[in-house]
């Protein structure tokens, strides 16, 4: 567990960093010349300071709501010191935000003051101004974008701060002094993937919590790599993690992700499934597409670290169990599986070095591990990354909740599952046909149920939404919607979402995501999504992977009217859904049909790569309907 700086707040955070971490380095981004540049902690919170002062000289008032549009930089981490440090909550996006979203979150936050990134942001945000009646002031963060008309510039706002602090101006050092713990330091709006994104209240005491009670080893000059959206709150936890332990983060993006891991040789990182997906695909076509020689190595160092890893994790305890396995077969399976190390250890050894270490010098080499958040890790892709020695430390959480409720740590890291619950988190798992409490309880383990918690990481409540806020937050206890499992490893494992459970007109309750989740295995598939409600069979949507199906077309429109593609699509959806591979006979997907184009973000795709399943069931009723005429 954590230790660390002990802040109040997260404004106090910045405060002890400065004063602990002094000129070490705290956030690196890339320059013109593409070289790293740092900004120290000390420096960060000068530049902090100096903006909160200029921001109260312009008018934001304690517990207001500041709109920060911007992706991951410099300028960021500096916007949010000095907005928290006056006292007022950040509204934060990418600049990927839409129109609708644009229109819907700054009117709705209040925000009377919004940050914008660059040219390009400013534009957007002064085409829909509008429609922003309460927008008084807009801040351009850039520093190679000079200010024009009306528009304020953030460095401008910096060096004003800093001339009134010089002349005896304290008033941000007043106004960080009166930040209570139930004060909010974050408004995040959720990615709509139900409908209307709603304003999520995160107090200080919520990211404060998760800081403090971090279960993951975090040591002071160690390195992080940042690559999520800086807006989104696992990336965010993850960077006040870093300030509270004093490492350096570098910001980098998936564009420079591969040079930037091997010159920045990174400790730590925080991911999301898709870039792991992406990664292990990466490595597949490249091993395929090798030598057979190469290719023969690879699948013959694979195997032997499968069974060796695969080996230990039984004798330690950590093979995901969630039946409860009886203690005479678990000592003939022990014996089993030592002597399958002794007998594979040897040229899992040798191979290792020959084949696997290359693959882990490509992450810089001194990678320890990632935490993968935002979304259910492919089993295949977790068992393939630990599998070679690239721990992996999947996640479970929400943005009402901090979003961290539950990660694996390298003590238990039990592959399948999310690891065991967060410290100082209550966790219940509740029937959803009965309402009656199923854990914990007597014979609670391995019984599937509604994952409801209580916890000082969970939020507030939603902004102006009560009746939202009534649906999911009762007697402090949040209904977070997911079905989960606590393993017989003291793990808990996520199994699915109650508002996403497919109900077959049979009366069948199906998991949509374990589906799709083996559909995606195949190089045919880009994307999917399964269907079915209230019908008698489950059927599919697929994006196809135009590289892996040129023949049938150039392009995704073109191979989407292939009769041919959809023929060999519906036959490896067969192969791929069936009794061999563990699914039940109502779980068989019967139909399927290939969209022209791919999913996107911002239209079906959240920022975090999740399936908005209300707006693709909206925009493809047809072609659904067409599957069970």
């Amino acid at each position: 567990m954590s230790t660390g700086l002990q802040a109040k707040n997260i404004a106090d955070l910045y405060k002890r960093a400065a004063e602990s971490w002094g000129d070490e380095p705290a956030f690196l981004t890339r320059n013109k010349k593409k070289e790293f540049e740092a900004i120290s902690y000390k420096d960060l919170y000068e530049a902090g300071l100096n903006l909160a002062t200029g921001l109260i000289e312009l008018g934001v008032e304690a517990r207001e709501n500041v709109a920060l549009l911007a992706d991951n930089r410099e300028e960021w981490i500096i916007c949010d010191a000095g907005i928290l440090i006056t006292g007022a909550a950040d509204v934060p996006r990418g600049t990927d935000v839409t129109e609708g979203d644009i229109k819907h979150i700054v009117p709705h936050s209040g925000a009377k003051v919004v940050f914008v990134e660059h040219k390009a942001m400013l534009d957007k945000i002064l085409k829909y101004k509008a429609d922003l009646p309460n927008v008084q002031h807009i801040i351009l963060m850039d520093k190679d974008t000079p200010a024009e008309g009306e528009t304020l510039h953030m460095y401008d706002l910096i060096e004003k701060g800093k001339q009134l602090r010089g002349a005896g101006d304290t008033r941000a050092e007043e106004r960080m002094a009166q930040i209570k713990p139930d004060d909010l330091f974050t408004l995040i709006y959720t990615s709509g993937t139900t409908g209307a994104p709603k304003g999520v209240m995160l107090m200080h005491s919520n990211m404060v919590s998760q800081v403090n009670y971090n279960p993951i080893p975090l040591s002071r000059g160690e390195k992080v790599i940042s690559i999520l959206p800086v807006w989104h709150v696992f990336e965010r936890v993850f960077e006040m993690m870093a300030v509270n332990t004093g490492m350096a983060t570098y910001y980098t993006n998936t564009r420079n992700l591969k040079e930037d891991l091997g010159l920045v040789k990174p400790s730590f990182m925080a991911s999301a499934p898709r870039l792991w997906e992406s990664i292990y695909l990466g490595i597949e076509k490249k091993v395929e597409s090798g030598p057979g020689v190469a290719r023969g190595l690879f699948k013959a160092a694979y195997y032997c670290s499968r069974m060796v890893k695969g080996s230990w994790r039984f004798l330690t305890g950590k093979q995901l169990d969630t039946e409860g396995r009886n203690s005479f077969i678990s000592l003939f399976k022990g014996i089993g599986h030592l002597l399958r190390i002794n007998f594979f250890l040897l040229p899992y050894l040798l191979l290792d070095t020959i084949v696997l270490s290359k693959i882990r010098a490509a992450t810089g080499g001194r990678l320890k591990g990632s935490v993968s958040g935002g979304g259910a890790l492919p089993l295949h892709v977790d068992q393939f990354f630990n599998n070679i020695g690239i721990p992996v430390l999947e996640g479970y959480g929400m943005t009402e909740t901090c979003p961290v409720l539950a990660v694996r740590t390298f003590d238990e890291l039990v592959i399948g599952s999310v690891g065991p619950i967060w410290p100082s988190t209550e966790l219940r798992l509740v029937d959803i046909s009965t309402g009656n409490v199923i854990y914990p309880g007597p014979n609670g383990k391995g019984k599937k149920g509604e994952i409801h918690v209580k916890g000082p990481q969970v939020m507030k409540g939603y902004y102006k939404n009560p009746e939202a806020t009534e649906k999911v937050l009762k007697d402090g206890w949040m209904n977070t919607g997911d079905l989960g499992i606590i393993t017989f490893n003291n793990t808990l494992k996520i199994v699915g979402r109650s508002k996403e459970t497919v109900v077959l007109l049979g009366g069948e309750n199906v998991e949509p995501v374990p589906i799709e989740n083996k559909l995606l295995q195949s190089a045919l598939v880009e994307h999917c999504m399964v269907v079915g409600q209230d019908k008698k069979f489950l059927s599919a949507l697929i994006v196809p992977n135009p590289e892996a199906m040129a023949e049938y077309g150039d392009s995704h429109a073109a191979i989407a009217a292939n009769a041919d593609a959809q023929k060999m699509m519906q036959a490896e959806v067969k192969t791929l859904i069936s009794a061999q591979t563990g699914f039940k006979s109502f779980e068989r997907v019967v139909d399927c049909r290939l969209l022209p184009k791919p999913f996107e973000v911002g239209d079906e795709l959240t920022n975090i790569f999740k399936l908005k399943r209300h707006v693709i069931n909206e925009k493809y009723h047809d072609l659904i309907e067409s599957m069970y005429e």
